[in-house]
């Protein structure tokens, strides 16, 4: 059993950063493990830009993003191991890996999990109808496109205003498919404001709120598919069936957290996120494993990703060398009922030196409001927001000073709406 001071799971844009970040704290003896043929990630795939802007001040590709963080691991000299697959990993922070020299075990100071998300599948949505093919979920189409240069179908419809599925209607239009329609079961977008106009507008394609596909016909390809609009129980609304005459049906519908290991280990989940719940510095339930970026929550922005990861990666490094957070007063963050939910989930005072950052997502669209940190009856800190929605994720800074007012164990976050 090889001993490291760090194992880091997932070599995608957390992963990397988290090494990163790492290597600057002074830790050397660590591995990044990657079960693709190379590092980057899902945004070796996004090939669109958009990425970097909060980061580097300039719009790059996903590629171009990714490579920056692989040539500063190649720069600094950070071991990586691709096509390794880890098979276990266990609560005192033992990882089992099959690579390409074989079965491999680590005993590590520390893990940070990276593992990232996967799409929702159909089989999750319980769509009636056939079963032809022609059906993919909006990322493995990407894939098929931007990776494999093989282009999934012609006339198109999606399921879902998530972001890859709005950036894939603009792509395939490009390629010369023609995609008829957009379709989102919820009477809000999902994804950024920005992809709605740039991928929808920019091309006129219509994108339908409150809308859901109700069956899928076909022998052996997808021939057609019936939408229906969706009342406010969440149920088809008889009589406004539309028909589409289709070959290929994208399904944009939420991403997973990919946290069979977490779960393997036995560290506590947060069934709103679908991910670890974790500390102020991204630690987990069991001390010296860290989780960031998409296996914790789903972000809308890779920057963000990269921010979390460096929190988790300088907090591994100082676990090494420097033991854990001391004991002292815990603070528990819950979400209000506007919310889906809240990040971190708990708090350590001993932990926050000036300030922790707190982030969250809305259940719906709110205008002009009052985002208020309460604990038991009292407000200990208000930020204003001209709007908030749920495709968006929102961030806070709670300074150490106002925590330590907090008359109870407990803050809620609360919107307030003008």
């Amino acid at each position: 059993m090889e001993q490291k001071d760090v194992v880091i799971i997932g070599g995608g844009p957390a992963g990397l950063a988290a090494a990163v970040e790492l290597h600057k704290q002074g830790i050397r003896n660590m591995i990044i493990l990657e079960r693709e043929a190379m590092l980057g990630g899902i945004l070796r795939q996004c090939i669109h830009d958009g990425f970097g802007l909060g980061r580097f001040g300039e719009s790059l590709s996903g590629p171009e993003y990714a490579q920056a963080f692989i040539d500063e691991v190649n720069k600094r000299e950070i071991p990586y191991e691709t096509s390794a697959t880890v098979l276990s990993l266990t609560a005192d922070r033992v990882v089992t890996a099959s690579t390409r020299n074989g079965l491999r075990q680590y005993q590590a100071k520390a893990v940070v999990l990276a593992m990232g998300c996967k799409e929702r599948s159909r089989g999750a949505l319980g769509i009636p109808g056939e079963r032809p093919a022609g059906v993919f979920t909006a990322g493995t189409a990407q894939a098929y496109m931007n990776l494999y240069n093989r282009m999934p179908g012609k006339e198109v419809i999606i399921l879902g205003s998530g972001d890859i599925g709005m950036i894939m209607a603009r792509r395939m239009t490009l390629e010369g498919a023609h995609v008829q329609a957009v379709f989102e079961l919820m009477p809000y977008p999902s994804g950024l404001p920005r992809n709605i106009v740039q991928c929808l507008n920019d091309f006129d394609i219509p994108l339908y709120l409150s809308h859901t596909i109700v069956d899928i016909q076909g022998k052996d390809r997808v021939e057609k598919a019936i939408v229906a609009e969706i009342g406010p129980d969440r149920k088809p609304i008889p009589g406004t069936e539309m028909e589409f005459d289709v070959d290929t049906i994208l399904l944009s519908v939420g991403l997973i957290p990919e946290n069979e290991l977490t779960k393997q280990a036995g560290i506590e989940m947060d069934p709103r996120t679908k991910g670890a719940i974790v500390y102020e510095n991204m630690e987990t339930s069991i001390p010296g494993v860290f989780a960031c970026g998409n296996v914790v929550q789903v972000h809308d922005l890779v920057d963000f990703v990269s921010g979390e990861s460096e929190l988790a990666g300088a907090a591994a490094a100082s676990y090494v060398q420097n033991g854990p957070v001391a004991e002292g007063r815990v603070l528990t963050v819950k979400p209000g009922a506007d919310l889906g939910y809240t990040l971190p989930q708990r708090i350590r005072l001993e932990g926050v030196e000036k300030s922790t950052n707190v982030s969250f997502r809305v259940r719906r669209i709110c205008g002009r409001s009052t985002i208020l940190v309460k604990s038991g009856d009292t407000v200990i800190a208000r930020f204003k927001r001209d709007r908030l929605a749920p495709g968006e994720m929102e961030h806070i800074a709670l300074p150490r000073v106002l925590l330590d007012r907090a008359p109870v164990d407990e803050v809620t976050i609360e919107i307030e709406e003008a």
